[in-house]
């Protein structure tokens, strides 16, 4: 039998999580840009209302499991009062420099069960060193050594690649600083990734998506995955990140009109965690340090459509082999499945087909597949069925399914909550 690549314990975990809350925060909320120059005085950053908990109330409200902050952007400026710099809260007015956006974060994400995470970007266009390899390597493991370290335990570590192509930075010492202190983080897209960038900013992931590094799609930072050391593991499984505003990362005024729809929300998510990959989803701070109540809302309003759907099943049963089937006790209608492989035994299933039994006794093909792993959501017109049957067409080994659920979403009571 082929060897299948293996998840670790830590990346099972994070797969279980499939919602993530980023929040991009930082000089760029109060000047207006996308990528500062890291030209911008200190003094520009001032949240006249700052409110952590505001922020991990919103996210548990809506239902993601954890939250990443960008404590430092492209333009170098450090939410955290860093040793290494004088470019940080500590030289603003914002609590008369006293202040600590990522220690606030994390206390609040604590305080309401959500896991914790820091974006530290590895381009750095305000540090004089920067030009000088050895000497930035120096002064980046130092900056995250501070947050990995000082903050409690960390779900995720988000290493950008953005502004670094063609660029070599010490990735080993690196990624030794997060084992060492941080062994259950995930690491992202960047020198020995334990997981991935999906390869787009549209939060969709392709189909089929496959968790092993030799069959992902290179994204645009990982040509022919150069910038990933050789130790990097087989299971290397992907995150789409994608903003709440259109093409909009950080907040700036009057552009509610960015919001994606809800219908798209919805088929974001679809093609997110509908295809065995974790959606991180952007919702920015406003000048004031809060996230704006329309964001909040469409965010709350997706998540709460979201459980309406799939949060009381019409069967579930689990089990192995090449054919399961799920019987109901009378016709039902059915118009989604979820299915689940056991994924600490490998992605096994290589396609499959899901079928509907016909009145006379037979089976009517609805659907196939390909993927499964962690998760896979499967749509398809309503259909009265007594049972459905899911038929491995091929496989690397004994498929173990987690999950096999049936739902009915064309329901007239599945009206969101806001």
């Amino acid at each position: 039998m082929k060897e299948l690549a293996l998840p670790s314990a830590s990346q099972r975990r994070w797969q279980d999580m499939e919602l993530g809350m980023f929040c991009h925060f930082g000089m760029n909320t109060f000047t207006g840009k996308e990528w500062g120059e890291g030209t911008e005085p200190a003094s520009c950053f001032n949240p006249t209302a700052f409110d952590a908990d505001q922020w991990a109330r919103i996210a548990k409200r809506a239902g993601f499991s954890y939250l990443i902050l960008t404590a430092k952007h492209h333009d170098g400026f450090c939410l955290w009062p860093t040793a290494t710099t004088d470019y940080s809260v500590r030289s603003s007015p914002w609590r008369g420099g006293q202040g600590d956006v990522v220690g606030e974060t994390a206390r609040a994400c604590e305080a309401y069960g959500i896991g914790f995470g820091v974006y530290l970007s590895p381009w750095d266009r305000h540090e004089p060193c920067y030009s000088e390899q050895e000497a930035y390597d120096h002064f980046y493991a130092e900056q995250l050594t501070e947050l990995l370290t000082g903050y409690g335990p960390l779900v995720e570590v988000w290493f950008d690649g953005a502004g670094s192509e063609g660029r070599t930075y010490d990735w080993k010492r690196m990624m030794s600083l997060v084992e060492r202190y941080q062994p259950d983080a995930m690491r992202f897209n960047m020198g020995i990734p334990t997981i991935r960038w999906v390869g787009n900013e549209d939060g969709i992931a392709p189909y089929p998506c496959w968790n092993t590094a030799e069959s992902a799609r290179v994204s645009l930072f990982t040509k022919n995955m150069l910038t990933w050391l050789p130790e990097t593991p087989r299971w290397v499984p992907a995150e789409c990140d994608v903003p709440i505003r259109e093409q909009s990362w950080f907040w700036r005024p009057n552009e509610e009109e960015k919001l994606l729809s809800h219908e798209r929300l919805i088929e974001i998510y679809y093609g997110s965690v509908g295809r065995g990959c974790n959606l991180l989803l952007n919702l920015a701070p406003d000048a004031r340090g809060l996230i704006p109540e329309a964001d909040a809302g469409a965010a709350i309003r997706m998540m709460d459509d979201i459980r309406n759907r799939f949060e009381a099943p019409l069967e579930t049963i689990a089990g192995g082999g090449d054919a399961m089937t799920m019987t109901f006790a009378r016709a039902t209608r059915v118009d989604h499945v979820v299915l689940m492989e056991d994924i600490a035994y490998g992605e096994r299933i290589r396609s499959y087909a899901l079928e509907a039994e016909t009145a006379d006794g037979g089976w009517m093909e609805l659907l196939r597949g390909s993927a499964v792993g962690h998760k896979k959501i499967d749509r398809f017109e309503p259909v009265e069925t007594s049972a459905l049957r899911l038929r491995i067409l091929k496989r690397e080994a004994e498929p173990h399914i987690r999950l096999f659920s049936a739902y009915c979403t064309a329901r007239d009571d599945l009206n969101p909550r806001i």
